[in-house]
């Protein structure tokens, strides 16, 4: 008993003395003068440049412990700054180290900023100061170090900044006004830990104020759990402004068996996207995942979006799950969706049974169906319905996704298969086989001031916008069997489309049109702020007259023939897109007539009244009179919106005509000269016999808007020409130039022969 209580005396006398000396160093030891050496050391080992512009105070009893004030660290050979504190305060407990306890007193840091980079070969700008990696030990003793327990009273970091930048994925992230208060920190005592932080990246693009609070649980190398877990956030992200996201619930990890668990996980976020109000909920009751196992509660996702073009409701409902994250399934998921826009409103269901596998990132709905209405106005019937059935899978290892649709919606049938390859940016690819499809039935009707020659005041154009374009990526075939748009038809429409980059490419475009063929390609380029087009067409053996009724309401031409067609143009606007284009373009056709006007009649007409007419003769167009022709031929360069034409040439029994002019498409004018000359006879034709004016030449002067165009025909010209005309006859008659001498001489009554004098004495009466 003595020994032991001399021994007691003599450890409580070494702890007195102990304590003495360290009071004594704390009191007489300045750490500052060896800043100097400091600073040397560290420009030494890690060639980087250390500046201690605070104090730095330390303590050695209870705790041993230091204070820094201000100080910052350069980059490895370099004079830019890589980290800098204000002021950074840790002690640990001495005593407890003899219990193999560290017991760390709150630990304070204030003004934290730091500069991580990660190079594109993968290495950061603080590898240095890591060291190079530690050696293989041997392994420890069991129980070695086991019984070595951590204890810190708290975290107080305050107004903290990170920046984050990797070079190799181009993208940066900024952590500014970080703060994180914790309490106590020890293995398995719950914690309350409080961060807030203005969370800002460029890549996807994000701008937010964070706050989390929970209550923290761990073992080391065991499990790691958040309870009463709250998370607000308040910004800009997704291209979602005022965005506002409230969560709550709780989650625990297992590191020892790799299993996850989520209980009463409730997510609701708001926010503008555009002009669009957003509202989404989501409510996860429990999901457990883990190697062997995946189970978990219904869960919901109900989502809405409201501007000023319409609504649109979604409500998922994904019942429970079974299985492992191997193999897991669920009952059917049913998807409600509806959607406003105007006065049309559409309703679909979706369901399938799910299965999935969570390690391969792999998830598939195998029997999809869907059935889809829609009810409005302006709808064939007020109304459409449709039922589809297929599949969709999505591989998110491979970022891949398909879906295979059949089915029937409103008249048309329709089999679709589209994938994606890539989720960011998605590439498209799509084979889509429609049997019909009528796109006029689902486009509101015409208003009456819009048909053809209706005036109506003009109002602004909306420009069209492509800039959607821009980030599509695409490539698939549509066919179609029969097709209708803007009342124009065609038959067993293919076409083949390519999108990357803003640009669109239809090539090749065929389709059965007008009783002849259509070959086209055609190219959108929407990288430009001005959108640029350009298209080749290739129309061969069409009847015409059907499709320019069709196309324009438009009944001055008829026959069948070949157009062809090579434009292109710029412009945000349909008007700005015609008065833009530029190109070449031409037109054959056969066996055809001219609506509105009929030259032969009128020329008939003028003969009765050659004596009297004098100037021009106007007259609208006549759609029951129209001018035959055998061939139509002509060329057009077009320039700024205009066609010019030098070249018409039409060409029939009893005509011949050329012409030039121009004509407006900017402006939906013409303005044309057309000179017909007679070259047969109308007798047998129901029209009294022109051979008097046989090779007389008329111009015909055409003007105004395309759609009804107004004639005139230059009498007085044709009069002058008549004339001349017979002056020559006369002269060649006299002459005997032009006509069989036997057939001069029975006329004249005299025989034939006689010298050219005489027969200018006769003409002349001398």
């Amino acid at each position: 008993m003595k020994f032991l209580k001399y021994a007691l005396l003599a450890l409580g006398g070494l702890v007195i003395v102990t304590g003495a000396v360290l009071a004594y160093v704390a009191a007489t030891f300045d750490p500052n003068q060896y800043k100097p050496r400091i600073v040397q050391a560290v420009q030494e080992r890690t060639q980087r440049t250390l500046r201690l512009e605070g104090d730095i105070a330390l303590s050695f009893w209870p705790s041993i412990g230091a204070r820094i004030g201000k100080a910052s660290l350069s980059e490895r050979a370099g004079d830019r700054e890589f980290a800098a504190v204000e002021e950074a305060r840790v002690s640990l407990k001495l005593m407890p180290l003899l219990s193999k306890q560290a017991v760390v007193d709150t630990v304070r840091i204030k003004g934290l900023r730091a500069n991580v980079v990660r190079a594109k070969d993968g290495s950061t700008n603080a590898d240095d100061l890591a060291g190079p990696p530690p050696a293989k030990e041997a392994p420890a003793a069991s129980g070695a170090g086991a019984d070595f327990k951590v204890d810190i009273a708290g975290v107080e970091i305050e107004d903290a900044t990170l920046h984050f930048t990797d070079q190799a994925a181009g993208t940066k992230l900024t952590l500014a006004r970080l703060d994180l208060k914790t309490g106590r920190i020890a293995p398995g005592v719950p914690t309350r830990v409080e961060l807030s932080v203005h969370a800002l990246g460029d890549r996807p693009k994000f701008d937010l104020q964070t706050a989390l609070k929970t209550r923290l649980t761990f073992e080391p190398g065991a499990s790691l759990a958040l309870d009463d877990l709250t998370l607000d956030a308040t910004g800009v992200a997704a291209g979602i402004t005022n965005l506002a996201l409230k969560a709550a619930g709780s989650a625990m990890a297992n590191v020892k068996n790799g299993e996850f668990t989520a209980s009463k996980l409730n997510v609701a976020l708001t926010g503008m996207s555009g002009k669009d109000a957003l509202d989404i909920v989501i409510e996860v009751p429990r999901l457990t995942l883990a190697a062997d196992k995946a189970s978990g509660d219904k869960i919901a996702i109900e989502a809405k979006v409201t501007g000023p073009d319409g609504a649109i409701h979604a409500v998922l409902m994904l019942p429970g799950i079974e299985g492992t994250a191997q193999a897991f399934r669920s009952g059917a998921a049913n998807l409600n969706l509806d959607v406003k826009r105007g006065d049309l409103a559409v309703k679909a269901k979706l369901a399938s049974p799910v299965t999935g596998n969570v390690k391969a990132r792999q998830l598939a709905l195998p029997q999809l169906r869907a059935s889809i209405g829609a009810s409005g106005p302006n709808l064939p019937g007020k109304s459409i319905a449709g039922e589809l059935a297929g599949s969709a899978t999505v591989d998110g290892a491979r970022q891949s996704a398909q879906v295979k649709l059949a089915g029937k919606i409103s008249d048309s049938n329709i089999k679709a298969l589209v994938g994606v390859t890539g989720f960011a940016p998605p590439a498209f690819k799509f084979d889509v086989d429609v049997d019909r499809l009528d796109v006029d039935r689902y486009l509101p009707p015409k208003s009456a001031a819009s048909a053809p020659g209706a005036a109506s005041p003009k109002q602004p154009e909306r420009p069209f916008d492509l800039t959607g374009l821009r980030g599509v990526r695409a490539n698939g075939s549509l066919r179609v069997g029969t097709f209708k748009a803007n009342n124009v038809k065609a038959s067993n429409v293919r076409m083949d489309v390519k999108a990357n980059g803003g640009r669109v490419d239809v090539n090749p475009l065929t389709a059965g049109f007008y009783q002849g063929s259509l070959s086209s390609v055609v190219a959108v380029n929407a990288a430009p702020a001005t959108p640029t087009f350009a298209a080749k067409h290739n129309l061969s053996g069409i009847n015409v007259g059907a499709f320019l009724k069709d196309l324009a309401n438009n009944d001055t031409l008829e026959g069948k023939g070949n157009l062809t067609v090579d434009v292109t143009s710029q412009g945000g606007t349909v008007n700005a897109l015609k008065k833009a284009l530029n190109g070449k373009a031409a037109v054959k056709i056969a066996d055809g007539a001219i609506k509105g006007i009929d030259i032969a009649g009128s020329i008939r007409s003028a003969k009765a009244r050659l004596g009297s007419l004098r100037g021009e003769q106007s007259q609208q167009a006549d759609k029951s009179q129209k001018t035959d022709f055998s061939e139509l031929t002509a060329t057009f360069r077009i320039a700024n919106g205009v066609a010019r034409n030098n070249d018409l040439s039409l060409k029939s029994p009893l005509l011949r005509a050329g012409g030039a002019g121009e004509i407006d498409i900017g402006e939906d004018t013409i303005n044309y000269l057309v000179k017909a000359s007679i070259v047969g006879t109308t007798k047998g034709q129901g029209g009294r016999g022109t051979d008097e004016l046989k090779g007389v030449t008329v111009p015909v002067k055409v003007a105004g808007p395309l759609g009804a165009p107004s004639y005139k025909l230059d009498f007085s010209a044709m009069v002058t020409d008549a004339a001349k005309q017979t002056v020559v006859e006369q002269v060649q008659k006299r002459l005997g130039i032009g006509a069989p001498a036997g057939d001069a001489a029975k006329k004249d009554g005299a025989a034939p022969g006689g010298s050219v004098g005489d027969r200018l004495r006769g003409l002349f009466g001398r």
